[in-house]
């Protein structure tokens, strides 16, 4: 019985440890650059295991610093319900499910906020445990972060190339330019090859990455070329005075 106490005392700690830990780099994080992330230790250790120079371009910059282009184009590419949902798009969650159970191509259903939470704060990995965490730390970002602070961890963050992490980083080593400078087609076509960064090229693309781009450039087109934060808040905040109004002459009618 003296057993068992202990190991409940000890994973007590361990559990509150870690709650408070989770919570005060969520808060820390809010405001200070990511420095590292584990994707890149993890990516560093396998360039190194394979004989390779281990190579790790990050630089760090602020959203004004990143081409507006570039935030719709991945909106556009990895989550166009981004500025709608609180962490999980439960619809692309559910077309994941199936196309996956039909055993064809297994596709994910994750968010910018979910892959901004595996990518800041856990490894790579299908596990449930991982999974489980990965659900944690959203709705974390989502309860602490502003949608402008997540978009600028995720595009800080992300792999966008072989060794290459973040827009600043990719736009210097895809077009020799600040992320800032991206145009349309430059933005989508980094934007094209984050299914699988290490494999795909973003200039010069190949056939399947021209037509994604192209695709991705349709969908901006679709946006009006232009992604606006406050658009939804707006809209919320709309709702919730129509339907104050609707209350209020129902209440006057009775």
């Amino acid at each position: 019985m003296g057993l068992i106490l202990k190991i409940f005392k000890v994973s007590f700690r361990i559990f509150v440890g870690f709650i408070i830990v989770s919570i005060v780099s969520v808060i820390l994080f809010r405001w200070l650059p990511v420095p590292i992330t584990p994707l890149m230790i993890i990516r560093c250790i396998e360039q190194k295991a394979d004989g390779k120079n281990m190579t790790l371009k990050h630089d760090w910059v602020s959203l004004e610093e990143i081409s507006p282009k570039l935030q719709l184009a991945v909106v556009c590419s990895e989550d166009q319900n981004y500025l709608k949902h609180f962490g999980f798009d439960w619809g692309a969650i559910e077309k994941a499910m199936k196309a996956n159970e039909k055993g064809s191509k297994i596709r994910g259903g994750s968010t910018i906020s979910q892959q901004t939470a595996k990518n800041v704060f856990l490894w790579p990995g299908r596990s449930y445990i991982r999974k489980a965490f990965e659900v944690y730390f959203t709705l974390l970002i989502e309860i602490c972060w502003s949608k402008e602070r997540i978009m600028e961890v995720y595009l800080n963050s992300i792999e966008m190339g072989n060794g290459v992490y973040g827009a600043e980083s990719a736009a210097q080593y895809w077009f020799k330019k600040p992320a800032v400078k991206l145009n349309k087609s430059e933005s989508a076509a980094i934007a094209s090859i984050l299914p699988n960064p290490v494999k795909y090229v973003a200039n010069p693309p190949s056939a399947y990455i021209s037509k994604r781009k192209a695709w991705i450039m349709q969908q901006m087109s679709f946006w009006g070329n232009q992604l606006d934060y406050d658009k939804y808040n707006d809209e919320d905040v709309k709702t919730d005075k129509t339907e104050e109004r609707t209350k209020q002459t129902k209440s006057r009618k009775r």
